[in-house]
């Protein structure tokens, strides 16, 4: 990737498919040019459809950032580019479901942590500062509509969810008048792979109507190109489960979601 092109560049984490390949197409679709990344080896596919408009400019990059290391690569590809950083989606996540006494593995709930908070942090801690000294860029940290209540069944992704949301609004109030924005995007129940790859197929949520990515992705777009603290995108029943998570006590909340995530609770 050059420095010829007049084009904005926008960096995609989680890229591979499901909501991050879907912003990825809002960006190219407004003519960005792209450097994503994920994990897998999906990237260089999604890069490849990225591609088939003949004008986007797209690098993926394959790291692992639930590492240190995986997440350092990311940013020396972001520097190699010899371009400014216009727009960032920090999208990169995974949850797991089971019961967290007894069911789920602790090395799998680090790598949670790891890849949804750790990497998040580390990331914007690149991105940011450059930014700043630029006067403009916008961020869009993936939050979720799981940030608003206590996850029975899914204690370590809602508690990493409500983290990102937590620090997606301090650091958007922290940069206001700099012309850096921060946007928070809270998708619902999403027909991604996330609830096969967290072992949730036989829950309630898991096996229920689940929005479509790519409306997602582009309520997502829209929000953070207006400049929007967040977005609750998705089915109206979202910005109803929203709204309940402001009011409900916590253990209310904790309750309704056991009946969403308890494993065979689809049955």
């Amino acid at each position: 990737m050059t420095d010829s092109t007049q084009r904005p560049l926008a960096v995609v984490t989680g890229a591979s498919s499901g909501i991050g390949y879907e912003l990825a197409k809002q960006f190219a679709l407004h003519d960005f040019d792209l450097l994503i990344a994920a994990e897998d080896d999906g990237i260089e596919q999604a890069a490849q459809g990225l591609r088939r408009d003949g004008r986007t400019q797209v690098e993926a990059v394959r790291t692992d950032l639930a590492t240190f290391d995986g997440v350092e690569a990311l940013w020396r590809a972001i520097g190699e580019t010899g371009r400014a950083v216009d727009a960032v989606a920090i999208n990169a996540g995974r949850g797991a479901g089971g019961a967290f006494a007894h069911d789920t593995d602790l090395r799998d709930e680090l790598n949670i942590i790891d890849v949804n908070v750790t990497s998040t942090v580390h990331l914007a801690k690149r991105v940011l500062p450059a930014m700043v000294r630029r006067g403009r860029g916008r961020v869009l940290f993936t939050s979720s509509i799981a940030s608003t209540m206590p996850g029975s069944y899914q204690a370590v992704y809602n508690a990493s969810k409500s983290f990102v949301q937590s620090f997606a609004q301090a650091v958007r109030d922290e940069l206001k008048d700099t012309g850096v924005t921060v946007t928070a995007l809270m998708p619902g129940p999403t027909d991604t792979n996330f609830f096969a790859r967290a072992d949730m197929e036989d829950t309630k949520v898991g096996a229920g109507p689940k929005d479509d990515p790519a409306q997602v992705a582009e309520q997502g777009f829209e929000a953070l190109m207006r400049g929007d603290d967040h977005v609750v995108a998705g089915s109206f029943k979202n910005k109803v489960q929203a709204v309940a998570g402001k009011a409900l006590p916590d253990t209310t909340k904790a309750g309704m979601h056991r009946k969403m995530a308890e494993p065979g609770s689809a049955s």
